[in-house]
């Protein structure tokens, strides 16, 4: 058994503190909006240029003006703020954003991220996906463990092409919870999924990882 995509964003909305300024990838980390608990402020940012966003409109109600990165239609808040990508770049290279939770292709036992292309295949570009991991303050990857191929996601290093170095936190995917000391090096295995052993764990990851006391 394993978390559904639903079940790994509520675990990814228990990284965000009340005040926190957290910018959401494409993919999963977008249902990260549906489990904000309730009383915590929390606002989301997006690099096209918007900051408080509200949740996804209902259907029939979509404005096709108001969209976030991923080109999703998203409706406002009453203190929703509109600027140019350029005020955005620089709100997260400043370290203004307070976390990011980002989709991935691979990540690496020392942290490195890839996850915006495979090569072969085209694509439009990196996105913010850069600056993100470089400006943020904490990055939080969520991603399937392995691809529907069955490949092995969570490696002793990346083989595609590398989004930044030594950038992630944490990572959260369908069978587990890994915590990752970048800086230090070491990556601790910190939760389970239900009716998920650490064998299988073991078996379905190349990257070498320690289990938190009372989890083996």
């Amino acid at each position: 058994m394993a978390w559904t995509r639903d079940e790994m964003a509520a675990r990814a909305a228990k990284e965000l503190s009340d005040g926190f300024y957290v910018n959401l990838g494409i993919g999963i980390p977008t249902l990260v909006a549906n489990y904000i608990p309730e009383g915590m402020h929390v606002t989301l940012h997006s690099e096209n240029g918007m900051l408080g966003i509200g949740p996804f409109p209902y259907e029939g109600e979509e404005d096709p003006d108001l969209i976030n990165a991923g080109k999703q239609t998203v409706t406002e808040l009453p203190h929703s703020s509109y600027f140019d990508s350029a005020a955005s770049f620089g709100m997260i290279r400043g370290g203004h954003i307070n976390l990011a939770i980002l989709g991935a292709m691979q990540v690496a036992e020392n942290g490195d991220l890839a996850n915006w292309m495979i090569p072969g295949k085209l694509v439009k570009g990196m996105g913010g996906a850069m600056d993100l991991v470089a400006g943020v303050q904490r990055v939080v990857v969520v991603m399937d463990h392995n691809s529907k191929a069955g490949d092995v996601k969570f490696l002793k290093a990346c083989d595609l092409p590398l989004t930044g170095t030594h950038v992630v936190d944490l990572l959260i995917t369908d069978i587990g919870v890994f915590d990752i000391d970048k800086k230090n090096g070491g990556v601790t295995l910190i939760e389970i999924a239900p009716g998920v052993t650490v064998d299988e764990i073991r078996e379905r990851t190349e990257a070498s990882f320690e289990v938190a006391p009372g989890l083996a």
